[in-house]
């Protein structure tokens, strides 16, 4: 079986030049980007551009008059055309950096007619001849660029090198310099000065300077872009490794309630006279299955723990509750603040989800006060509503100045996933008399049913 030959690979060079044809003859809007530092001078780029093209338009018109006798009506023309183009680089800067070629072209050959119309009747006397008074001065002249005319030109090679890729950017340096060759090379006037070394060297650097700015630019862009990303990934790693350890500390709370279960299975049929087979038989089958989830409730903790094995909220150690909070503010005060406390509603036990999630939200958003605030003076409010429990922290401005945290910032993130895991709400934010302000609301019957109120055991 023979096989077929493969098909020839397609080359990138098609696919590029038709890239660069594309860049040079669009005239898309490409506006000149703004200064990012200082602020205050984002637009100075524009108003030295807009400065350039008033001045080289008005050198143009000068020089015109008075090194090559272009007056009147051409030299207004060609001096006009000069400086839009280059102001039109702020905008479209192809169609300028077009513009600014086609207007050294019109000047170039309008140099020229002028200098040949001098030059065929310099024989005539002067007196006799209006032309011969300034045919000595065509001697030297530079040609087909004057001497402002290529640094007229030089800002629209810049401004297009820093908005289009380094192909089209070649491109832009390469078209003048071979257009300046051919026209040296062709229809040189005799006399003139070449300027073909000068241009190149000067389209050359400004093609570079340019390529260099954007090159910058850009990866300044993508540094920005790979922060944000960074960033986001920072935030949902914390997110996810904050829902870990929320898993891992309500392992207890689980854990104690399947204790439960299997205990009662266990001791139901001694409460029963005569209990029959059948209750016996399912009754064992509940205490085996409350057994098995334990068991693997254990394997998914060692799954959860093997990643943070110093993690505090160990399988040894009860969750706290609110029962706690007398110690937790003590510890704080004894860390330089100033705390009061106040409780309303009738103090009662609690779930121990709810418990131990209101517990955190106090002792992180006190732990927050420790590090951003020193010197203030906080108040912890607890509620206790019928079917919600009220939650405040908060603290007046610091007295001193907060040093850098060495935290990841994300302690707000790990309360607001707290109390949405009970299906409560949590707000922070500035008070307006200075300081800050945490308040959650919980609900004591969260979703899903509520879990017993009786005291944990270590499993």
């Amino acid at each position: 079986m023979t096989q077929r030959p493969a098909p020839p690979a397609e080359t990138a060079t098609a696919p590029d030049m038709r890239s660069v044809v594309q860049e040079l003859f669009t005239l898309r809007r490409d506006p000149l980007p703004r200064m990012s530092r200082p602020r205050w001078l984002a637009r100075l780029p524009h108003v030295v551009v807009l400065y350039a093209a008033v001045f080289f338009g008005f050198l143009t018109n000068l020089q015109l008059g008075e090194d090559y006798d272009v007056t009147g009506g051409p030299s207004l023309v060609l001096s006009l055309l000069t400086g839009v183009s280059i102001a039109l680089a702020l905008s479209r800067p192809v169609a300028a950096w077009w513009l600014g070629l086609v207007t050294a072209a019109l000047t170039a050959w309008t140099v020229r007619v002028q200098q040949s119309q001098a030059q065929s009747a310099s024989w005539v006397p002067t007196e006799y001849n209006p032309w011969g008074a300034h045919a000595q001065q065509w001697h030297n002249q530079a040609w087909p660029w004057t001497a402002i005319g290529y640094f007229a030109f030089a800002p629209l090679v810049l401004l297009v090198s820093l908005r289009v890729p380094p192909r089209v950017t070649a491109v832009a340096v390469g078209v003048p310099v071979v257009c300046t060759g051919l026209a040296e090379l062709l229809l040189k006037p005799l006399g003139s000065t070449s300027t073909f070394v000068i241009s190149t060297l000067l389209f050359g650097i400004a093609g570079l300077v340019g390529y260099a700015m954007r090159a910058v630019r850009l990866a300044r862009g993508q540094l920005v872009v790979q922060e944000t990303l960074t960033e986001e990934e920072r935030a949902r790693r914390t997110l996810l490794e904050e829902r870990s350890r929320i898993a891992r500390e309500l392992h207890d709370v689980v854990a104690h309630h399947m204790s439960v279960i299997s205990i009662q299975a266990q001791v139901a049929p001694h409460l029963v006279e005569n209990p029959s087979e059948e209750l016996k038989e399912n009754l064992a089958g509940i205490r085996e299955n409350a057994v098995e989830a334990l068991t693997e409730l254990r394997r998914v903790l060692g799954v959860l723990r093997s990643e943070h094995p110093d993690d505090p909220a160990g399988p040894h150690h009860p969750q706290p509750t609110l029962a706690e909070l007398d110690g937790l503010v003590d510890n704080v005060r004894g860390a330089g603040l100033e705390v009061t406390t106040e409780f309303a509603g009738i103090r009662r036990p609690l779930t121990p989800g709810v418990e131990l999630t209101a517990y955190r939200i106090v002792q992180e958003a006190l732990s927050n006060c420790l590090r951003h605030a020193p010197g203030s003076r906080v108040e912890v409010g607890i509620a206790y509503g019928p079917r919600e429990l009220h939650l405040s922290v908060a603290n007046s401005a610091p007295t001193r100045t907060a040093p850098p945290s060495p935290g990841a910032g994300h302690g707000l993130l790990g309360m607001r996933e707290r109390a949405g895991m009970l299906g409560g709400e949590l707000a922070a934010g500035p008070r307006p008399g200075g300081g800050y302000e945490v308040s959650a609301v919980l609900p004591m019957d969260p979703p899903g049913g509520s879990a017993s109120s009786e005291p944990k055991k270590d499993i």
